[in-house]
Order: structure tokens, then sequence, then C-alpha cells
């Protein structure tokens, strides 16, 4: 458990490291465009030259690597319950799987998380945790599937992937992929009205920047000169900026990836400990394994975020190609290296062996 609390630990500060890179490089970018906010902050400061200048990335930089991390976990804990149609549900509406969590939870001096149930026949499920708490969401296909000390199994393991915090961190690792991929757009829940919106906004954003560039361009503003001199400045920041976000990209899938294995391995061991029960999650993880006769209609994407996340890595989708499948499930240990290790700490709870 050290070792998976120090590789967590250790791939969260890289993923910061990483937040920490693209904030930086917005700001780069958007230098020319932040030169009034820039110099009104330089001329408040009571010191002037190098300075003013760490000064002002430190006021730049600091609030906005927060606000970075705030919104990837907020955002895509949203996103990710909204693309399989999860709605967070009380014990009044499903009141045996809240005494299930509270119960398992209760025995993992844990806080208990939120309860969110997908609309959705394929049996899965996976948590996600945000800075504010964490939510175990569960298809209606799993609870129609498992039952007993089977779906106690399953709870359990998601339980553990709060109690390790590793909810939260794949949660943040999944944004920067997603939104890389065309899988999220954030201005799509903040702008009514569809793409109209979205051009106004742009011919916005795209005014103010001509204005802006006044500072930084030596041509009368509105002349030929200034308006080319606008265009090609606005080309290289936008090339450059997609340019190092598939850079930046490609780290934290390796990241990812790389802790998806630990944790499965590790919310298996700690499920099964703690439960007493490691063959209730061999039987669910069998069950849920071999669940071929599942529905077909549902049209619904699954995306690389929530397959990630899961239980098992075929996530939500019921049309998913096994192309699409095949990159995600390498993020997944095999269901039968999950249960060969889950009958190893059978043996060891028999002998009484750490």
């Amino acid at each position: 458990m050290r070792t998976l609390t120090r590789r967590i630990l250790l791939t969260l500060l890289l993923l910061l490291a990483v937040d920490l890179a693209v904030v930086a490089t917005a700001a780069v970018l958007l230098t020319p465009w932040l030169a009034p906010v820039r110099d009104a902050v330089a001329s408040s400061l009571p010191f002037g030259g190098a300075s003013a200048h760490i000064a002002w990335w430190v006021a730049v930089l600091a609030p906005a690597l927060v606000a970075f991390v705030w919104a990837q976990l907020r955002y895509t804990s949203a996103q990710t319950m909204a693309e399989v149609d999860a709605r967070i549900v009380g014990p009044e509406e499903y009141p045996a799987l809240h005494e299930r969590v509270q119960r398992l939870a209760q025995l993992a001096d844990l806080t208990p998380p939120r309860i969110a149930v997908a609309d959705a026949d394929v049996p899965n499920s996976f948590a996600i945790g945000t800075l504010g708490g964490a939510t175990v969401v569960v298809s209606e296909g799993l609870l129609s599937t498992l039952g007993g000390d089977e779906l106690d199994a399953v709870l359990a393991h998601e339980l553990m992937h709060v109690a390790n915090r590793d909810a939260t961190v794949m949660t943040l690792a999944s944004f920067l992929p997603s939104l890389t991929n065309g899988e999220y757009d954030p201005l799509d829940d903040h702008l009514p009205g569809g793409n109209g919106s979205r051009y106004a906004l742009g011919l916005v954003a795209l005014g103010l920047a001509y204005v802006f560039s006044a500072r930084v361009l030596a041509a009368p503003v509105g002349s030929l000169s200034f308006t080319l001199g606008f265009l090609f400045l606005f080309a290289v920041t936008v090339l450059f900026g997609g340019v190092a976000l598939g850079v930046f990209t490609a780290p934290v899938v390796v990241l990812g990836r790389s802790l998806s294995r630990a944790r499965e391995f590790a919310a298996d061991r700690s499920a099964a400990q703690l439960t007493g029960d490691p063959a209730a999650l061999v039987g669910a993880l069998e069950t849920l394994e071999g669940a071929d006769d599942r529905p077909r209609t549902d049209k619904r994407s699954a995306y690389a975020g929530v397959r990630g996340l899961c239980f098992l890595p075929h996530g939500f989708d019921t049309e998913a190609s096994s192309d699409s499948l095949s990159i995600e499930t390498r993020s997944h240990p095999p269901t039968a290296e999950r249960i060969e290790r889950l009958q190893s700490v059978a043996r060891s709870l028999e002998t009484g062996a750490e």
C-alpha cells in the first residue's frame, strides 16, 4: 500500500507539473494581449525591474494553476456523469444501495461518498473525485446483474478508489486527453444558443484581442499592416497552443494508464480484505466479464474518460468497436490476472499471512 501511495503522490505531482506547464504556456502565448494588465500590476508595485517581472508571473501562474485544477476536477466530474446519463440518488429512492455503501464505508472508516445511478443496461461502475468529495456511480445494469456479496464486493472496490485518493487523481488525468480528443467541450454547457453563441463569443474575444494588440504592434490600429500583423500573431498563438496541448497531453496519458493498472490491483486487494470475501469479487469479475448478452441498442458513445475509470474497461457503451476498446483495455489489467491475484489474497487470508 505504501508503494501505491507513493505512486499516486508522484503521479499527482507530475500531473500538477504538466498543468503548470499548460498554464505557463498559455500565459506566454497570451502575453501580447495581457500587456495592459501586466503594466498595471507592475506600476502598482513598490519595486521594479526583475522583481516586478517575477511578481507578475507569480501573480498570474499561482491563481491560474489553482483555478485550472479546480475547473478540471469540477468539469470532468460533471461531464463524466452527463455522458453516462447518471444522476445523484438519495436513500429514499435506492435504500438498499445506500445501506450497502453506508455499511461498507463504515467498515473502511470512510466518509460515505455521493451515490449516482447511470441509466445504462451495461453492468459497470466507477468512482470520481473532486476537491469537494467523491461520487460512486453504478449502472442500472450492474444493480440488476449482481446482488448480495458480489455487489458488495464491487462497491467496496469503488470505495477503495475513494479511500486511496486515486479516484481524484484519475479524474484529473482524464481531462487533457479527453479535451485533446474533442470528447470534452467546456463551452457546450455554458453557452445557450448553440453555435450562434459560440460564434458571438469568438467574435467578441477576437475584437478584444485586436484592440489589445495595439500594445505590441507598431502600426496604427485599423491599418492594413496592423491587421495583417494581428492575424499573423493570432495564427501563431493558435498553432503553437494546439501543438503544445498535444505535447502536454502525451505524458498525462502515460501517467494515467500506468497508475490505472496499479490502482485496480490495489482496489481489488483492499476490497477483498475489507469484505473478507475475495471469492465474491472473483465471482463479480467472472459474471461481468462474461456478460455477453448485453443489449446492443444503446447509441451513446463511450469515451476514453469513462472507460479508463470503470470497474471493467468496456465502459457503458454497447456499440463501441473492438478497436476503440483495445486502447483503453491496456489501461486495465487483464481480468484473468486480477482473479489470479485475488485467489492469492484468499490464500493469504486463510493462512493469516499478510
